[in-house]
């Protein structure tokens, strides 16, 4: 389609290179404690709750059990509050004893033996932002080689207590002290977040050659408020960021909140949607023990996972924004498929949104839509018109493809296309997804 040729040769020209480490390919999934838990460290009172292993074990059980690890949701993420206020005498960070008695070693061991992966927190300031010990440039190659010896697979370096001439030096160093360690360690930098997000004072061809995703924006919150104001700076800003993504270097818009206190089911859909649309990381903050059953049909659809984790890691874009309150995204997938999203901003009462195709720029031919929460297909031609009902806050996402069809193993399995012939699709119960 012409939009896509369009997107293509832009996303081509603007492209940094990725960290050379191999990782993170596709966008990473998994959770992550800080939203829900925040820094609660009352473990005698709050004992299922604080920041201790035994909140880490129980979301790992979790994922492992609940049929998370197996659609792609494999890190388990420390964040902050985790440390002992001191170093060891070896000047090493250190568990805090109580809340961590196995260490972090045997916890990383813990996630491997059930086919998952641990990340850790630190900040390269004289502390963190919750007042623990800091990793100021002078501990740069210590701690990287910790995280090594400990086999932690991801580590998210946060900013606060540091000004912009640390950072300037800190970041570049520590990727390449976490590559020097031998031990493949996925690296998140806090960086853009802290010098407002945007260029001049953020090189994204930089960051691409650095890290393998970036925080660009504030911390999210458990509001509706919260996750408009994360997806209107992302795609007021799209031009910027969209080129800086790709496979092995993602933008980081924050956490899901699906599934905590502050969204509507719409609301929900909505962010899993944009989310998938923005190929952005999928760390879910919430807890695992008790989430509904509406959030955890959210979470793990599969459409909307397929189409976060296309190999193509192309960032989507909003290609329509209505003065009444309707936007519309695109983003373009492997095997000439590509994901719409109607979303209405609307607080009155469903919207019935007319288009076409060919409105949005799709070439003449024959299509498909797959509504990624329904299930039901739409067959129409680019200059068919047809009406999307949108609910307030709501989305509609469709997959979009020419009429040819695709065993929805391939599409699911793992985000990637492989898998059985067609036939044996009435055997699981995946929806069908037209290619």
């Amino acid at each position: 389609m012409r939009l896509f040729l369009l997107v293509l040769t832009s996303v081509l020209c603007g492209t940094s290179v990725a960290l050379d480490n191999g990782l993170m390919r596709t966008p990473p999934m998994g959770w992550l404690a800080w939203e829900r838990f925040r820094c609660d460290i009352d473990c005698y009172n709050d004992p299922k709750n604080c920041i201790s292993e035994t909140l880490f074990t129980d979301m790992a059980d979790r994922l492992a059990e609940d049929g998370w690890r197996e659609l792609g949701y494999v890190y388990v993420n420390i964040d902050d509050c985790w440390s002992s206020m001191e170093r060891d005498q070896q000047g090493r960070l250190q568990a805090d004893p109580k809340r961590f008695p196995m260490g972090i070693r045997n916890l990383s061991q813990y996630m491997h033996a059930r086919g998952l992966k641990l990340g850790i927190y630190g900040d390269m300031g004289s502390h963190t932002c919750g007042g623990y010990p800091g990793t100021p440039l002078d501990k740069i190659e210590l701690d990287a080689q910790t995280f090594a010896d400990w086999e932690v697979d991801m580590f998210k370096f946060d900013g606060c207590y540091s000004n912009a001439s640390e950072q300037e030096k800190g970041y570049p160093l520590m990727s390449k002290a976490l590559n020097a360690t031998g031990h493949p360690i996925a690296y998140s930098c806090s960086w853009p977040a802290y010098q407002g997000g945007l260029p001049p004072k953020v090189n994204y061809t930089q960051l691409g050659k650095i890290c393998n995703l970036w925080r660009n924006y504030g911390d999210i919150q458990d509001s509706w408020g919260s996750v408009l104001s994360i997806v209107d700076w992302f795609f007021d800003n799209q031009d910027v960021l969209a080129p800086a993504a790709g496979p092995g270097r993602w933008n980081d818009p924050d956490m899901l909140i699906v599934g905590d206190f502050g969204l509507s089911l719409d609301q929900s859909q909505t962010q899993m949607s944009l989310w998938a649309i923005m190929a952005a990381p999928l760390f879910m903050s919430n807890d695992l023990r008790t989430i509904s059953a509406d959030a955890r049909r959210i979470l793990q659809n599969k459409v909307l996972i397929g189409i976060n984790q296309d190999p193509l890691g192309i960032q989507g874009r909003r290609i329509v924004k209505e003065k009444y309150g309707i936007e519309v995204f695109w983003r373009p997938l492997q095997n000439n498929v590509s994901a719409l999203v109607f979303f209405s901003r609307r607080s009155d009462m469903p919207y019935r949104y007319h288009t076409s195709l060919k409105k949005l720029n799709y070439a003449t031919g024959n299509y498909k839509l797959f509504d990624a929460f329904t299930s039901r297909t739409t067959l129409v031609k680019d200059a068919t018109d047809f009406v999307v009902s949108v609910n307030p806050s709501g989305v509609v996402t469709f997959l979009v493809s020419a009429p040819a069809t695709i065993n929805r193993r391939q599409f699911y399995n793992g985000g990637k296309l492989h898998g059985p012939s067609f036939e044996d699709a009435e055997e699981n119960s995946l929806p069908p997804v037209f290619l």
